[in-house]
């Protein structure tokens, strides 16, 4: 079965927003990551490496919040209505695959489909209607 979860981009004050959500929806953060756990070729600036890479809350049994800062050079400023992804998670990278080859397709590929460091096979594109897309398939039990 697959699942979609709302994704939220914000400008720093990410963690300082899902603390706000957790009281609102209770329960606790599956995951917390920051910038400086990124390998070191995505060059996070120093004085940004302690925003928030990833953050996921379970606010029901089949939805989870999830969200992230952006970081200066990899992420595109934040407009209205781009400060949010819309994430799949698939059962099989097969499944992934062929979800963001037809949602990338008259779109564009952000971030190509990927093993990732942190366990996932991972990818972002915009569809043709300038919606964000998050795919992931959990390679690891952890995700």
């Amino acid at each position: 079965m697959t699942t979609i979860n709302p994704y939220i981009t914000f400008d720093g004050n990410c963690e300082e927003a899902f603390n706000f959500y957790k009281s609102v929806f209770g329960g606790e953060f599956q995951f917390i990551g920051r910038m400086s756990e990124m390998p070191e070729k995505y060059q996070v600036p120093d004085d940004q490496k302690n925003r928030v890479m990833h953050v996921s809350l379970p606010i029901s049994k089949e939805t989870t919040l999830m969200g992230s800062d952006t970081v200066e050079g990899l992420s595109p400023p934040i407009a209205v209505g781009n400060n949010f992804s819309i994430s799949i998670a698939t059962d099989s990278k097969e499944e992934a695959d062929r979800v963001f080859r037809k949602l990338s397709t008259g779109g564009v590929a952000i971030m190509p489909m990927e093993d990732t460091f942190w366990g996932s096979y991972f990818g972002m594109c915009g569809d043709s209607f300038g919606i964000q897309w998050m795919v992931n398939f959990a390679t690891e039990e952890n995700n």
